[in-house]
This record gives C-alpha cells, sequence and structure tokens, in this order.
C-alpha cells in the first residue's frame, strides 16, 4: 500500500524528487480542503468515500478519510505530539514482551537500516504504545520530540491517522505519506508499517519505519513486511512446531516447548539462484539432493513415509531403496541430527524462505509473499515433488498479484514472470497514466508479446 495517488520513483524503482513535492502538495491541498467540508468539521454522519479534491490532485484512499472522520470526532489537527504513559512502566513491559526475542533477533539489520538510510523503527504493543525504538540520533531526537519514543502511544485516538494505527485497526502492512497524516505535525514524515502476528492469528503489535517525506521509498514498505515476517517465523519458533516447519516428533527431542534453542536455528534458502543452508554465519555444505530433500521437510512439517518421500525425490526412476537412505544419513549427519528416522520429519527449528512465502499466502498477505519471493523454488530441480510446489507457490502467488489493486506487487513480481502478458497488462492498467514507471512494464509487455 503506497501512499495516494502516485507512486514515486522513476524506471529504476528509485524516488523522483519531483513526484515527492508534487504529490506532497496534492495531499496539503486535499487535506486543508477536506478540513472546510462538513465531513472534516465532524458534521457528517455517512460513511465517507474515497475523494479526489482538485483534477489531477491526488486520489485519498478511503480508509485514510474513513481515518481522518474518526480521527475528528476527538483530535484537534493541530496536536503536535503524543500522549505518553509511564516510559519505565513501557520498558519493563518491553523486558516481558514475548516480542523481545524476536525482534531483537532482527535488531542489527533494523539498526543498519535506520543509521544508513536516516529512518527510525519502532516496535509496538497491541494498543499502540511504543515499546521499542531504535535509529541514528538526528532522526531519533526528531522522533522524539513528537514522543515517537517508548511509551508514546500512537493509537488513531491518541494520534490520528498514522500507519501504526491503520496497520493495527486493519490487520494489514499501511503506508501514510505526508499530509495523509490528520495531524499537521506529522506532515513532514511517511511512516511504513506491518503488523506483527502471534502464530494463532491475533495481531501482538506493529513494526515501523518512518523517516522524512522527502526519503519515501517504493522498497521501504517491502522491507518492513519482510522483516515483519522474520519476527513472525520466530514467535512460531517460540510458540508451536507447525510454525517453525519442526515436525511432530519435536517435543521428544526439545521438551515440552517444542524447539530447540534459538542458537540451534537453521536458515535455508532455497527461492531463487544460490541454494544454501545457513546456522548462523556459517553455510553447510550440501548436495543438490540433500537440499531437495531438507527443502520438502520444510514444506510439509508433518513429514513423508519414506515411500512417499522417495516418489517425491525420485519418481518414476528406478532408485534403490538403499541409495535413496543413504542420501537421508548423509543429510542427518550434515545437520547433527534433526530428521526423525521412522517418518522423515523435522525435529529442530527452520527458517525457510519457501515456507515463508507460503505461510504469508495461506493468511492472504499477497505483500509479504511478494517481498520474500526471490525467484523460483530450486529452478534446477526436477524431483516430482519439488516440481509441484514449485508451481504451487508461482501460481498462487500470481493469482494473488493479479487481485490485488496494489501495482507495487505487480512490478515486483513482474520480475520473475517476464514473459507473463497478462501480469504486465494488470500492473499498467493500475499504474497512473504519469507514472514514469510505466516505462518498465510496457518494455516487458514488448518482451513478452515478441
Amino acid at each position: 500500500m503506497q501512499p495516494a495517488g502516485a507512486q514515486p520513483g522513476g524506471s529504476t524503482g528509485l524516488p523522483d524528487a519531483s513526484q515527492l513535492r508534487r504529490l506532497r502538495r496534492e495531499l496539503e491541498h486535499a487535506w486543508v480542503s477536506w478540513g472546510e467540508t462538513d465531513a472534516g468539521r465532524g458534521v457528517a454522519r455517512r460513511r465517507p468515500r474515497a475523494s479526489r479534491p482538485k483534477p489531477g490532485g491526488a486520489a485519498l484512499r478511503a480508509e485514510v478519510v474513513e481515518s481522518w472522520a474518526r480521527s475528528g470526532a476527538s483530535l484537534d489537527r493541530a496536536c503536535g505530539e503524543a500522549p505518553v504513559t509511564d516510559a519505565d512502566a513501557a520498558r519493563s513491559r518491553w523486558a516481558e514482551s514475548q516480542l523481545r526475542r524476536p525482534v531483537g533477533a532482527v535488531a542489527d539489520e533494523l539498526r543498519r537500516i535506520t543509521e544508513d538510510a536516516g529512518f527510525v523503527a519502532a516496535v509496538t504493543d497491541e494498543t499502540g504504545t511504543i515499546l521499542w525504538t531504535c535509529g541514528g540520533a538526528h532522526m531519533r531526537r526528531a522522533a522524539e520530540r513528537m514522543n515517537f519514543a517508548p511509551g508514546g502511544r500512537w493509537d488513531e485516538q491518541a494520534m490520528g491517522t498514522n500507519a501504526l494505527s491503520l496497520a493495527l485497526l486493519r490487520g494489514q502492512a499501511a503506508t501514510v505519506f505526508s499530509a495523509e497524516h490528520y495531524l499537521s505535525a506529522l506532515h513532514g514524515w511517511v511512516c511504513y508499517c506491518a503488523p506483527i502476528h502471534h502464530p494463532d492469528g491475533r495481531v501482538l503489535g506493529v513494526l515501523d519505519l518512518s523517516t522524512t517525506w522527502d526519503r519515501s521509498h517504493p522498497l521501504a514498505l517491502s522491507t518492513v513486511r519482510l522483516l515483519a515476517a522474520g519476527i513472525e517465523e520466530r514467535l512460531r519458533e517460540d510458540a508451536a512446531p507447525e510454525g517453525v516447519r519442526v515436525g511432530p516428533r519435536a517435543r521428544q527431542a526439545h521438551g515440552e516447548g517444542g524447539v530447540a534453542p534459538a542458537s540451534d536455528a537453521l536458515r535455508l534458502t532455497v527461492l531463487g539462484e544460490g541454494p544454501r543452508l545457513e546456522r548462523g554465519p556459517q553455510e553447510i555444505p550440501l548436495r543438490p539432493r540433500q537440499l531437495e530433500i531438507l527443502t520438502l521437510l520444510a514444506l510439509e512439517p508433518e513429514g513423508f513415509t519414506p515411500e512417499r518421500l522417495h516418489d517425491a525425490l525420485y519418481g518414476e526412476r528406478p532408485v534403490s531403496p538403499s541409495t535413496f537412505k543413504a542420501e537421508v544419513s548423509h543429510l542427518r549427519r550434515a545437520l547433527g541430527g534433526g530428521i526423525a528416522t521412522r517418518r522423515y520429519a523435522l525435529t529442530r527449528p527452520l527458517v525457510c524462505d519457501a515456507a515463508l512465502v507460503a505461510a504469508a499466502l495461506e493468511r492472504g498477505d499477497a505483500g509479504a509473499a511478494v517481498a520474500a519471493y526471490a525467484g523460483p523454488l530450486l529452478p534446477r530441480s526436477e524431483a516430482p515433488g519439488l516440481v509441484e510446489w514449485r508451481e504451487h507457490l508461482h501460481v498462487a502467488l500470481r493469482e494473488a498479484v493479479l487481485a490485488s489493486p496494489d501495482p507495487g506487487l505487480a512490478l515486483a513480481f513482474g520480475h520473475h514472470a517476464r514473459y507473463d502478458i497478462a501480469l504486465h497488462r494488470h500492473a499498467l492498467a493500475l499504474l497512473a497514466p504519469d507514472d514514469t514507471r510505466r516505462g518498465v512494464v510496457s518494455a516487458r509487455l514488448r518482451t513478452a508479446l515478441a
């Protein structure tokens, strides 16, 4: 979900400063105009609709206008800072929060992003109260002037329309750019947020990346979605075998909690080129067949009978049971255990990029699925079970993108579907006539039609 109206960025995907300035001017005009209407003064009682304040101006998204109307019932648009709960209490809640360990696992990456790109990051609880922040000194000082800091309340009732409150209310990733914010004090900012879901589906809080409006970047929302997905994966490691791709024997291997220590977790990358298995910073060398076996086990946590796994790997090829069992044994030895014997299933945590895509698709989050999708699943593999999974992921992603009104998803997924005529036409239909990214899509379409 990008800012209303235009999608900033040229054919390289980098922000276009003139587009950002124009979009901000149009949104400021829309904000002022809306404040002069009955709806803006809180007179209207009907559900507000998306509007276009002036010809050629920025289209206001329905969720923004609806949030403006709710905010106007209790807030002065000149309010300049968030109300603050007890900051010490917020820090104590963070120390006890189930989000603390999963966020800690991506904290170094968040610090790198915020310091290198001029952002500030925050994590809230389910009420919209900030529990943790990081960022460079300059951005943190600017944010703290508005109480964008631990203890600050950023729910809609407290701070009006903002990305944190929209992500909490809608349970989906959200962007709020400049004058889409209800409060004028926030018009100098752009915020990108993604909700963080508990394995049972509850929203535990949101992850936010914020910066000044002139640094708006089309990749920021994908970044926050991907980081939130990583946090959710670690929550699943802590909470349930299914979420961590741990098989049904996990409790036998690791006690009642069903998970191994975090330091023992493995990360499997099998989308696009360069498949690899890593434990922390170290790569564990595996042969192609071992990678195939591990990928199947990661994607199907309930495991396989020996016969079914043999069929998924070899199909009708005449491979002896002893050869097959030797491959599994070699993989088990490389992992240091972690594979059950009678029914082949993982018994230790494994984070797999393909499993992240599958999980995002299952919960209907097309944005997170596209952000995590780096290309086809093990593109050189001819194992029947993986060919089936490869096709499933691609088709499910394609259908989700075609059903989405977000042109950014079609543009991103189009990189992996160069010859998909319908997909490129869908992207063109969604992009504004003056969006410079149309050139990229038009070139792809010409190639597909050639």
